[in-house]
């Protein structure tokens, strides 16, 4: 048998193979990123947003940079004012996305 033989043999065979497999590493890794990255964020944005709407005056607060305070007034949709400390001269605005815990008041 010849080379040119070899070759004409070689450009013949199949290459339907190499696609479908190249097809399914892409659909594979497409799902690892969607499992991995995309769906656990979405997660937590949305609980996110149940606790931000959860906010109501007398809450106990913990803030993104760690201070603990107490919500008094609601400004509007996106703002409150929140009181830190006991001596009732430290009343900060601030956004509501940069609350990250929040404990409801006991009711009796």
């Amino acid at each position: 048998m010849n080379f040119t033989a070899v070759l004409t043999v070689a450009e013949a065979a199949p290459t339907g193979g190499m696609w479908g497999g190249m097809l399914i590493y892409i659909v594979f890794f497409g799902l690892l990123i969607y499992f991995m990255i995309y769906r656990p964020q979405k997660k937590q944005q949305k609980k996110q947003d149940e606790l931000v709407n959860s906010i109501e005056i007398g809450d106990s607060v913990l803030t993104t940079s760690g201070f603990y305070g107490v919500v008094i007034d609601n400004v509007d949709e996106n703002v409150v004012i929140v009181e830190f400390g006991n001596n009732k001269n430290c009343r900060i605005p601030m956004k509501k996305t940069a609350i990250v815990e929040v404990e409801k008041p006991e009711k009796e």
